[in-house]
This record gives structure tokens, sequence and C-alpha cells, in this order.
């Protein structure tokens, strides 16, 4: 198991439709750019204002008590 969200074909149909229309297109294309144009200290900036909104604990699943080599 990869941990891949597995699409519906309602979403794989929206996706490639999204794809396709020009507009869509130049919107994402855009974005992309924008986002490149950051330097490294606009991405640390980023995820310092940010650490706030992701939880720190592990989750529980990823504890272990058992710290053997």
């Amino acid at each position: 198991m990869s941990g891949s969200i597995v699409l519906t074909e309602d979403e794989k149909r929206e996706m490639l439709l999204d794809a396709r229309n020009p507009a869509r297109k130049a919107a994402f294309a855009a974005a992309r750019r924008l986002s490149q144009e950051g330097s490294l200290d606009d991405y640390i900036d980023f995820l310092s204002e940010n650490m706030a909104l992701v939880p720190t604990p592990p989750p529980r699943q990823h504890m272990t008590k058992d710290y053997r080599l």
C-alpha cells in the first residue's frame, strides 16, 4: 500500500476536464509560476507562519514502547 489516495471515476473525469479547459490550464500555470518566484527565505517564512496549524504530537499508531535497534 503506497498511502496514495484512490480517486473515484468522477474525480478522474473532473481532473481530465480541468486539464482540457484552457482557462483552468492558464490559472494552474499562473499559480505554478507564482509559487516558483519565491526564495528559500520566503519558503521558510511560510513554514514558520503555518507551524501552528500542523499538529505536532505523533499519531498513536506510530508510537512505540520497543526501543531496540
